[in-house]
């Protein structure tokens, strides 16, 4: 079998238009011998400081692709990767370029809300099919849920409720809060306050994309809380844990994240992260159907272990599969919408169920960071917070309700 699967690549120009997007061919994924491929464009996140979170949900969706046979549902698949570079602008630029000139059925992405806010109109103006394998912010999640939009990892408050239960049910009554400016940071922060019910005694939103956070920890230790809760994906984190390590802060106030302290993180942070705590839906350790053989398979392959950006985008392709093959094709798009909602797949996860608002339904767990027996790092499962937990907004949404 012959495949293909192309890269949008970065333009270095500062006039960025269809013209501007190069492909790069890399690994292959199609059947010359039968219909034509199923195309999936997948956006995401591929430089600068966050780029490892892109890379994973990347490298996940497509060794879901590769065990498969190169084939989503027994048809033949195209997958095509373009770079938003974290750019709203960019991003609007790059999924255009997915839709009218690659003719993409699928959009898979993107790791950023700010970014999903930039693209999500455009897709579902042109009828495609937008299915998020990270970011999940409340817009869409109530009043504005889509029946072509899906998401496959949370909502994004979701994980950090997790955080504001554990700081609850463990007596801190003083915690500051540190989060991004930009729509998942804010959500974070809605999140960690909906179980938290002691005193927030400083409430602080970043630049995204800082990496010198001195003065914020200065006004840390000068306040003395019982614990601090942050969420700093990707580079953010890498620098913030390190420099809260530095500070001689980890060993004398509590550090509660989510996406801070992860397997994206964690090759840059290594000791300085270990033994504090983050929220998920997964762990690289989860004993659940196929989930060891998928670490074995992503560690083999990529030389590192996979985080939760690769396991929903390994879902993501899963999901596909099993909608495309239960749809009987890509000729209905009715029963293709239909068949993604049933989400008759086996999740990395375990329990995966789609809320009326296509955001899932799912466990919720404190994990911890831990150093393997082969050296690297890596997140464990410590207890289960949520059960079956949809989000709050779901009732907003009047699909299929």
């Amino acid at each position: 079998m012959t495949t293909f699967s192309k890269t949008v690549s970065k333009s270095f120009s500062k006039t960025i238009g269809l013209a501007a997007i190069g492909l790069l061919a890399t690994t292959a994924l199609t059947n010359a011998q039968s219909a034509d491929p199923v195309k999936v464009g997948i956006l995401v996140t591929l430089s600068g400081p966050a780029a490892s979170l892109g890379e994973q949900a990347r490298d996940g969706f497509q060794l879901a692709v590769e065990q498969l046979g190169g084939e989503l549902g027994g048809v033949p698949v195209e997958v095509v990767v373009a770079d938003d570079e974290q750019k709203p602008d960019v991003a609007l630029t790059r999924v255009n370029g997915l839709i009218e000139r690659e003719g993409v059925d699928f959009v898979v992405g993107p790791i950023f809300s700010n970014i999903l806010q930039a693209i999500h109109k455009p897709v579902m103006d042109a009828d495609k099919i937008l299915i998020s394998p990270n970011a999940g912010p409340s817009s869409y999640a109530g009043a504005e849920c889509h029946p072509n939009f899906f998401v496959t990892s949370y909502q994004n408050d979701q994980v950090h409720e997790v955080m504001g239960r554990v700081a609850q049910d463990r007596g801190y009554e003083r915690v500051f809060v540190m989060v991004p400016n930009y729509q998942a940071g804010r959500d974070s922060a809605a999140g960690f306050k909906r179980h938290f019910e002691g005193e927030i005694v400083d409430e602080v939103y970043t630049q995204l994309g800082q990496l010198d956070f001195s003065a914020e920890l200065a006004r840390i230790a000068a306040m003395q809380p019982d614990a601090v809760f942050t969420f700093m994906p990707g580079g953010m984190g890498v620098n913030l844990v390190r420099q809260y390590n530095q500070a001689g802060m980890k060993d004398r106030i509590p550090f509660l994240s989510a996406f801070t302290v992860d397997e994206s993180t964690l090759p840059a942070q290594q000791d300085a992260a270990l033994g504090m705590f983050g929220a998920m839906t997964w762990a690289p350790d989860m004993d659940t159907p196929g989930n060891a053989e998928f670490v074995d398979a992503y560690i083999a392959k990529f030389g590192k272990v996979p985080g939760s950006y690769a396991m929903q985008a390994y879902d993501t392709a899963m999901l596909l599969d099993s909608a495309i093959e239960a749809a009987g094709g890509m000729g209905d798009q009715a029963a293709l919408l239909e068949a993604i909602k049933a989400a008759d797949f086996q999740s990395l996860r375990g329990d995966f169920a789609f809320n009326k608002n296509q955001y899932p339904i799912q466990d919720f767990y404190l994990v911890e960071v831990a150093q393997r027996a082969d050296g690297m790092f890596q997140t464990q499962i410590v207890e289960q917070v949520f059960d079956d937990y949809g989000d709050v907004y779901a009732d907003a949404c009047t699909m299929g309700g």
